[in-house]
């Protein structure tokens, strides 16, 4: 079973709405910038601007077990996402 880290992260929307989203990375990711980047290429994905990523907005949570998808997205892309509020 992979253990992964959770970010919890708050990105700032040009609407004045906060993001909450929880970036999901192998738990031997420990360069906080390449979750940082994991965050921008999600961010990117979005119809609509946002603020940037930094240790203020983004900041590591927790240890849990991977679910069968989350490993898939990992292996796939090097993360997942999970979308908490106002990400859409």
């Amino acid at each position: 079973m992979l253990r992964i880290a959770v970010w919890d992260t708050y990105v700032e929307r040009s609407d004045n709405k906060v993001m909450h989203f929880d970036i999901l990375v192998p738990l031997e990711v420990r360069d906080a910038k390449q979750v940082y980047d994991f965050g921008m290429s999600y961010l990117k994905s979005k119809p609509f601007h946002t603020g940037a990523i930094s240790s203020k907005e983004c900041t590591f949570c927790h240890i849990e077990k991977a679910s069968d998808q989350v490993i898939s997205d990992i292996n796939e892309k090097g993360y997942h996402i999970i979308e908490m509020q106002n990400c859409n």
